[in-house]
């Protein structure tokens, strides 16, 4: 995920990552947050801030990241392979929040309707009308 995390480029790219994350997962110190901080070769310096901060924080811990929460991936897929991968700009042409080209369910959904209508006007036409009455009692 980050590359070489001894190198540079790996830690301008865990950098880049923690910019926006508090952990490398979720909201909460994992498994791989102690994978990510023993890969390195010490403290970021100071041009990588997110990085320094994350390493700061996750160090106070001391022997307690051992007992951090387990990672959903396994621990060598953050520390190996190459740079963090450019976010990919998905389009989701497919995805139709407002329904507009749902022509046939449209004209299905319109039929639904009305024999609905339909029949709840026949079933309060035949129910009788309430007449409104007051009661007023004295003692």
């Amino acid at each position: 995920m980050f590359g070489d995390l001894k190198s540079a480029a790996g830690v301008k790219a865990l950098n880049e990552f923690l910019a926006e994350h508090s952990y490398i997962e979720g909201y909460v110190p994992s498994q791989a947050d102690t994978a990510v901080y023993e890969a390195l070769a010490g403290a970021p310096k100071a041009d990588t801030p997110h990085a320094l901060r994350w390493y700061n924080h996750v160090k106070s811990f001391g022997a307690g990241m051992k007992q951090f929460a387990k990672a959903s991936k396994d621990a060598a897929s953050y520390t190996t392979g190459g740079a963090a991968a450019p976010a990919s700009n998905d389009d989701d042409d497919d995805v139709d929040l407002f329904g507009s080209d749902d022509e046939e369910e449209s004209e299905e959904k319109k039929r639904i309707t009305e024999e609905r209508l339909k029949a709840y006007a026949e079933k309060k036409s035949k129910k009788p009308a309430l007449i409104a009455k007051t009661s007023v009692f004295s003692m």
